[in-house]
This record gives structure tokens, sequence and C-alpha cells, in this order.
């Protein structure tokens, strides 16, 4: 009895790629890529002026992150603690640019938002995107670190004026509508 293979032998190729491709990736990583990184992040905040740290997180070895973190600060808030006059300042975590290293060789890249300690649920890091190390390239740093500082600017700038983009109730035709909209 002779077995048909055809299916299979291609997913087993396919498998030994991925394998392959992430010795590759994570090799990609440690010659090239984290201190493309690394360099870039530090050139923007030397150019820019923004007050931010570059740091290594390398405890687990093909588990690496890069951060660009903008620290911690006192967010102008202070809690009285009872009747004693006390006062507790709470403090801003300014938010952060994070390029993780995957199981897989791949870098996720992230934004951890800012959050006052102590007042409210600070939000999970955003992911913005999984790139290939060959993908990663200076302009794609640039970009990731221009939506970070939109973000932290929208956070820091939040207030309810903003314009709805949905009407509530009610409205007449023709009402507050744009023109290309009638």
């Amino acid at each position: 009895m002779s077995l048909e293979l055809g299916s299979l032998l291609h997913k087993a190729e396919q498998y030994k790629n991925v394998l392959n491709n992430t010795s590759i990736y994570r090799t990609a990583w440690h010659d090239t890529l984290k201190p493309l990184v690394k360099t870039t992040l530090e050139e923007i905040v030397a150019k820019s002026g923004i007050k931010a740290e570059v740091k290594t997180q390398d405890k687990i070895e093909n588990l690496e992150a890069i951060l660009l973190d903008l620290g911690r600060s006192s967010s102008g808030i202070t809690e009285n603690i009872e009747d004693s006059g006390v006062k507790r300042t709470m403090i801003k975590n300014n938010g952060s640019l994070i390029y993780q290293q995957l199981f897989n060789g791949k870098i996720m890249v992230m934004i951890m938002s800012p959050h006052i300690e102590g007042y409210g649920e600070p939000k999970s890091p955003r992911m913005i995107e999984i790139l290939r190390p060959d993908e990663l390239k200076i302009p794609f740093i640039v970009r990731h670190v221009e939506t970070l500082l939109k973000e932290i600017t929208e956070w820091e700038d939040y207030d309810d004026e903003e314009p709805s983009k949905t009407a509530i109730g009610f409205q007449p035709i023709g009402y507050n509508r744009a023109p290309d909209e009638e």
C-alpha cells in the first residue's frame, strides 16, 4: 500500500521553513536589528529633546526588548491622607514605546499609554504591529515614535471638545451636514 503524502509533505516543508526563519530572525535581532533600534531611538531622543531613556531588557535571551521610556514624574495630584495633614503625591508613568522580540524572532511593537498610579486602571499595552526583522527600517522606527508622541499628547491634552462623528437623536434632513453628505 502506497501513501499519498502531497499535502502533508507541503505542510512539513512549511513547518521546517518557519523553524529556519526563527533562527534567522533571532540572529538578525542580535547582529543588526537590536543595535539599529537602540541607536535610532537614542538619536531621536538627542535630536528631539524629549525627556526619555532608551532601555534594554535582556534577562531572557531571545525574548529581549528595547524601550523608549518616557519615565515617571509627579502628576501634580496629591491625595490627602485622612486628617493628618499628610499628602501623598500620585506618580504619573509617562508612557513608552516597546520593541519586544517574540518567541519566533519577529518583533512586536507596542505603546504603553501614560497613566497616573492610584487614579484608574492603566491600559494594557497597545500593539502597533508585528514585523519580521528585515521589515523594520529606520522610517518605521521614526513613524512608531511619531505615533507614541501623538498618543501621549492626546492623553495629556484630553478633553471632551473633540467633534462627535455621529449625531445623537433626531436630525432634520440637511441639518448640520457636510455638503457631500446631502
